[in-house]
């Protein structure tokens, strides 16, 4: 099935040959030199959220009201050509854009590795994803599981609650809004290093409400990683 895919994209891409989400120039979705634009995140960090720091201590946050989460990282900051490309990805349905940014995804795990041995993608309610046809989430947890070799849950984590978008919420109306909105439907994260994935990470919130469920459902610890984060 992957050989047919490859052969349908090779011929779309003939016909209809790809832009670049960030220049325009036709070859590639996300051109070399507009990648190289992101600007990585780096340490010093919190160790904890992942916030960048300038030394390797917890954050006034982190040390005041952390996240219930082991901890989270991020490959890149929500600006400029990566935020038009994540955009693009998410709400055009530029579905192959998963591919150059789980690359990027498992090009900085290779570096910065975390403890995993299952991944599994934050979800979009059952609404939201017949509205939006795909999950991104899941799309980048498909390739970047793909690319570094381990296996990914797409059903033991589910979105009970339809929530607000978060978009327009402050740090503690993100907390409220998604507070329950996920269960684990089966015991497959029990004793697991669980690994969620995600497009962006603004304050935790999402990523944290799915830590705790992961953690009911008996994971032994639970990371985060996402492609961005705020700044």
């Amino acid at each position: 099935m992957d050989l047919v895919q490859e052969i349908k994209r090779g011929l779309l891409d003939l016909l209809f040959p790809p832009r670049c989400v960030g220049c325009r120039e036709t070859g590639s979705l996300l051109c070399a030199r507009c990648r190289d634009e992101f600007e990585l995140v780096e340490p010093p960090l919190c160790p904890h959220c992942g916030r960048p720091r300038n030394n390797d201590h917890l954050c006034p946050l982190c040390q005041r009201d952390p996240l219930q989460i082991d901890g989270v990282r991020s490959v890149a900051y929500f600006d400029g050509t990566l935020r038009e490309a994540i955009h693009s990805f998410k709400y055009s349905n530029l579905q192959d854009l998963a591919i150059p940014l789980g690359k990027l995804m498992s090009d900085y795990w290779e570096k910065n590795p975390l403890p995993a041995e299952i991944i599994v993608p934050v979800p979009l309610h059952i609404d939201r994803l017949r509205e939006r046809g795909y999950n991104q989430a899941a799309l980048l947890a498909r390739e970047f599981g793909k690319r570094i070799g381990l296996p990914v849950s797409e059903s033991s984590l589910v979105r009970v609650r339809a929530t607000r978008l978060q978009v327009d919420l402050n740090a503690q109306e993100r907390k409220e809004n998604v507070c329950d909105a996920f269960c684990c439907s089966n015991m497959e994260l029990k004793d697991k290093q669980v690994l969620l994935i995600d497009d962006v990470c603004t304050t935790g919130a999402t990523l944290e409400a799915c830590s705790i469920a992961s953690r009911q459902a008996g994971a032994r610890s639970v990371w985060a990683f996402t492609l961005a984060r705020t700044r």
